[in-house]
């Protein structure tokens, strides 16, 4: 398994610069979360891709910022934003093709979206679909306030959407949503390809991993014994860790704890 940071645990810093601190501090496999469409063209682009070539780094994934958008327009009653996000993440998945990033987070609809499962189903498989076309791997994320925060919801799509389905599996989203990382992850089962990974205490739910009391041995050795072939990425908030270097601690401790097993 591929351990690695995401790019989101430096914000506000700007991308290509987080990019380049993961690289410095010897993280090698990254999540790329991206913060405008600026980004995704350009001098900015080139200097993205210049970190990742220069520094010999792995991009595991991609995360839009435009997840809060979703709701408004992939999973909205209007056709032509429908067509307007379709063609917006279609920039997302050219992007990821230069970066050699092949899996694309999604959030979804938020849960008090009027979006019924069908269309639901129907709009999730028309991106997974476009992505395709690039060689991108489309994943629904749990997110505690959205769709996808009900363990139920994401039981329904593992079932309705057969193999099409893929899913990112995030710890602290979980825990939000009132159940644990093994709750959903027996509700996905094979179906996972993505990790989005923090830890936790009775106080506080997003802790740099190895900080709080998560039973990581345990979900990593439950992942190894489904053959769990994806990658996880820490995903923090910038106020939960101090130094930049102890994002690159939590990717040690990480591995030792999964080659361990």
């Amino acid at each position: 398994m591929q351990i690695g940071v995401s790019t989101a645990s430096l914000y506000p810093m700007h991308t290509e610069d987080a990019l380049l601190k993961l690289a410095e501090t010897g993280v090698k496999n990254a999540e790329i979360f991206l913060n405008s469409t600026k980004e995704l063209e350009g001098g900015i682009f080139s200097a993205i891709k210049a970190v990742v070539r220069d520094y010999g780094m792995n991009v595991m994934s991609a995360h839009p910022f435009s997840s809060p958008m979703e709701t408004l327009f992939l999973f909205s009653s209007y056709d032509r934003r429908v067509d307007e996000m379709l063609d917006m993440y279609k920039r997302y998945f050219a992007a990821m093709t230069e970066l050699g990033a092949r899996i694309f987070v999604v959030h979804g609809a938020i849960s008090s979206a009027k979006c019924g499962d069908g269309v639901y189903m129907e709009r999730l498989s028309a991106l997974i679909g476009a992505g395709r076309e690039y060689g991108v791997t489309v994943a629904q994320e749990n997110v505690s306030y959205c769709k996808s925060g009900s363990l139920s919801f994401l039981e329904t799509l593992s079932r309705e959407m057969g193999g099409e389905i893929k899913f990112v599996l995030d710890i602290k989203q979980a825990l939000r949503a009132g159940y644990t990382a093994f709750d959903v992850l027996d509700g996905i089962g094979d179906k996972l390809i993505h990790l989005h990974l923090s830890d936790s205490d009775g106080e506080y739910d997003c802790l740099p991993p190895g900080t709080g009391d998560f039973d990581f041995a345990g979900f990593f050795g439950k992942l190894k014994a489904s053959g769990y072939s994806g990658g996880a990425a820490v995903e923090l908030y910038r106020s939960g860790y101090g130094d930049y270097t102890e994002l690159a601690v939590c990717v040690r401790k990480l591995e030792e704890i999964y080659h361990n097993l």
